[in-house]
């Protein structure tokens, strides 16, 4: 997970009064997701999101009805008259942080690196130690893992960081990074897999997306993606499991659908069918 996109939703779990509540879920009979109304391909307000996806699988396989907590990701501003237990499940949280509780992994997922399908000068590129990435113009996303394995190989000079500002989420950075490399303006970029692989399909020039599963050094690229839950509700945190264990082949299929990379715990690609689009 993007430290921006953690981040938010460590603050938004904390403005809810999320982390340490004791609250149990489906009060009133409902679900309720925290999740954010314009951050594709996460989620939006039109439900056209993955998070949004599996949030609908997950209501019907529980049999209960969905209600959404909408907050902006971009700023973690949540307005204080929600007040306590307002959220039961946060549908993206990065495994072991140890600031919310989380469920098992739902999937695993890596950074990427975009570059031109027809540039021949990077074909073949899977790593950032490639000695062919040197004096490359490489679009990042700042405090990323990626930007500090790109110091550590020497690659910051001609790199072109992309700061997320308040009010604006991941997506606008993405869509501007993969815009300049598929105008050539750019040779490569750096962004978390849901998004670099949803928003380089959309690209009117071909790109391709390497998961940057080979680092020998740096920080790690390679996440598990969970779903946070409220601490001291056990009942409720093995139910969300169950569901996950028991519908994994349908979560792959609607993950792949919005192009997000996936793998296993060891970062070896999970090849699925071809979803519907």
């Amino acid at each position: 997970m993007g430290p921006i996109r953690l981040l938010a939703v460590v603050a938004v779990a904390l403005a809810l009064g999320f982390i340490g509540a004791s609250g149990s879920q489906a009060a009133g009979g409902s679900m309720r997701v925290c999740a954010d109304p314009d951050n594709m391909p996460f989620s939006n307000e039109k439900g056209e999101g993955f998070e949004n996806k599996l949030a609908e699988l997950i209501a019907e396989k529980l049999d209960t009805e969905l209600d959404y907590v909408w907050f902006s990701e971009a700023t973690g501003y949540v307005p204080n008259t929600i007040g306590q237990d307002a959220c039961d499940l946060v549908m993206g949280y990065a495994q072991g942080t140890g600031l919310i509780d989380d469920t098992n992994p739902y999937y695993y997922t890596s950074y990427v690196l975009l570059y031109r399908e027809d540039d021949p000068k990077l074909a073949g590129v899977d790593r950032l130690s490639d000695p062919r990435l040197k004096n490359k113009r490489i679009g990042l996303v700042a405090r990323t893992p990626p930007a500090s394995i790109l110091a550590m190989h020497g690659l910051v000079a001609n790199a072109k960081p992309f700061e997320i500002f308040a009010g604006e989420s991941q997506s606008k950075a993405a869509a501007d990074m993969v815009a300049e490399i598929a105008a050539g303006k750019l040779d490569a970029g750096l962004l978390w897999g849901p998004v670099g692989g949803y928003y380089a399909r959309r690209s009117p020039v071909p790109l391709n997306v390497v998961p940057l599963v080979k680092e020998s050094a740096g920080p790690s690229t390679i996440y598990g993606i969970t779903m946070g839950v409220r601490p001291n509700d056990p009942q409720w945190k093995h139910k969300i499991n169950k569901v996950i264990a028991e519908n994994q082949g349908d979560i792959n299929l609607i993950l792949q659908s919005y192009d997000v990379p996936l793998m296993d715990p060891e970062g070896t690609l999970i090849e699925l069918g071809t979803a519907e689009r």
